[in-house]
């Protein structure tokens, strides 16, 4: 291997202690060791499966690499190249300017956001304990989770950028950091269009009085800023801000690409086109029921109610909707497993929500099916079952106001 490539890992590793050590994980000598260790191991896994190849890889990541190195890196920006959003092209036009490996670095890249993701949800899972244990415990589960391990070592996909940079959204959020919270979720968005799943969260955050109105404008003004290099590459500027509205063809006409999506279970489906339609409004339906379900209970939204609520919307939105592909729960993994070391007592949500995944992710990675789908689906719908009794055994009744009591003298009878 590429000794460039074993010193960016080994940077990796570095960044992962010193985010421990900023959340004051680090406090004994046994911590460092353990942590050390693990990140050894966690990135020894990941060293190990660089080499590998997916179709997703051959046919589409390395082509636009390709592209951009053929045609002048950044200034390629300006036509249109791949279905992915302008951030991450942003990094395959620097990648066509290294001579290394573009597998590699695109791999690399995603295990970079693999230790945010950790560090997002240990952070989160912060606002709930103060146990050493269990925040070591949060971040590096999530750098084991096979979903997280597969989806980028292995399959060389990006999913944990967005998930990492909206989980910390919402952790910022929850801290009283309103602005670093909409500009992180803005950058979620910016990176992949399945931030939406997660995204309803900003409402019941704003009902939970850690948004104010004038905050929202920070979403589209992040999101400008951070297409305008590509505008100013000769990018048109209308073009680039409705990218993904172009790109809606993109994800296929099938109602279920190896999902456990509710169209794992029906799968004899007549009318597609109207299906599609019905499982739109459902989705819709849900997402406005969630929602008002926090607004009537806006006085008692505790932190826990938030959390449960940001997993309704990530498991329930692509389990409703059509045209759901394999990695799309990759939010759902994440946020199911911080809420395992937030709320002990609904942690049998992260095991459902991954086994779900697993099951999609086994039939693209080894062309075959483990176990039927609606398995999968079965999961999901008792992993929104706890969700549901996590938000509402999250809220509370806001302590009572004290009543001011006059003093002063009185006569006596």
């Amino acid at each position: 291997m590429d000794l460039r490539v074993i010193l960016l890992l080994i940077l990796e590793g570095a960044l992962a202690l010193f985010l421990l050590y900023r959340l004051q994980l680090l406090r004994t000598r046994r911590a460092w060791i353990v942590s050390a260790l693990l990140l050894l191991a966690a990135f020894w896994l990941r060293a190990a499966a660089l080499d590998y190849e997916t179709l997703d890889y051959q046919n589409f990541l390395t082509r636009w690499v390709e592209f951009f190195r053929d045609n002048g890196g950044f200034r390629a920006l300006a036509v249109p190249v791949g279905n992915y959003n302008i951030p991450y092209l942003y990094f395959l036009a620097l990648f066509s300017l290294s001579t290394i490996r573009d597998l590699y670095l695109i791999k690399l890249l995603s295990i970079l956001f693999d230790v945010l993701l950790a560090w997002a949800c240990a952070r989160l899972a912060a606002r709930f304990t103060k146990s050493a244990a269990r925040l070591l415990g949060c971040f590096f589960t999530v750098l084991f989770l096979p979903t997280v391990f597969l989806n980028g070592a292995v399959w060389g996909q990006c999913d944990s950028i967005y998930t990492a940079l909206v989980i910390l959204g919402i952790a910022l959020a929850l801290e009283d950091m309103p602005i670093p919270s909409m500009v992180c979720i803005a950058l979620s968005f910016g990176f992949k269009l399945q931030a939406v799943f997660v995204m309803p969260v900003c409402a019941v955050l704003w009902m939970y009085g850690k948004y104010d109105w004038k905050h929202f404008l920070v979403f589209p003004l992040t999101y400008v800023i951070l297409v305008l290099p590509a505008v100013l590459l000769g990018r048109p500027f209308l073009d680039t801000l409705t990218l993904y509205a172009s790109q809606t063809g993109s994800i296929g006409s099938g109602l279920n690409y190896n999902s456990p999506s509710v169209f794992a279970v029906f799968t004899q489906v007549q009318d597609p086109a109207r299906a599609s339609w019905v499982a739109i409004t459902a989705a819709a339906v849900y997402t406005l029921n969630v929602l008002a379900a926090a607004w009537a209970n806006r006085k008692k939204l505790t932190d826990q109610a938030v959390v449960a609520a940001a997993l309704l919307f990530a498991v329930g939105i692509p389990f409703l909707l059509p045209h759901m592909h394999d990695r799309y729960f990759f939010a759902a993994d994440a946020l199911s497993l911080a809420l395992a070391f937030s709320v002990p007592a609904f942690s049998l949500s992260a095991v459902l929500v991954q086994f779900a995944s697993l099951l999609g992710y086994h039939a693209y990675l080894k062309m075959r099916y483990l176990l039927p789908m609606r398995y999968g689906s079965a999961a999901l719908i008792l992993a929104l079952a706890l969700a549901l009794v996590c938000f509402l055994t999250g809220l509370r009744e806001p302590p009572a106001k004290r009543r001011r009591v006059k003093t002063g003298s009185s006569k006596s009878p």
